[in-house]
């Protein structure tokens, strides 16, 4: 059985504070280590305040057999190829998602980028 959540906000950064409520509200339902809440909170403000080309961001989280896949977007897509493809040093976007997340990729749809991954749930009572 899955469950999903989706919030879509304003592409201002008074608003991301809400979507760091919900997945903290989501792992504390779930009871996730303080880890993965970490992972997916470095994540976000990784992705949130991308270019876009729409005025909304949107972040959907699927809970399924004890993964959680996510979807972020729309960004301008160019953009987070090029930091994708970047394998430069330092602390970068392709570095945190490759940390992060068990698999990711990029998806155009309606003229913007969508970020997907999935990464697993790991339960603090299980740790």
């Amino acid at each position: 059985m899955s469950e999903e959540i989706v919030l879509t906000l304003p592409r201002q950064r008074r608003f991301y504070d809400v979507a760091h409520l919900v997945v903290g509200g989501l792992a504390a339902r779930l009871d996730l280590t303080v880890d993965t809440l970490s992972d997916l909170q470095t994540a976000l403000d990784g992705l949130l305040p991308r270019e876009s080309p729409d005025g909304d961001v949107t972040v959907c989280l699927r809970l399924d057999d004890g993964t959680l896949a996510g979807r972020v977007g729309p960004f301008d897509g160019d953009s987070l190829r090029r930091d994708l493809a970047n394998d430069g040093e330092g602390y970068g976007t392709k570095l945190v998602f490759d940390t992060v997340f068990e698999s990711y990729r990029v998806d155009e749809q309606d003229g913007g980028a969508w970020v997907d991954f999935t990464m697993p749930m790991q339960s603090a009572g299980g740790a």
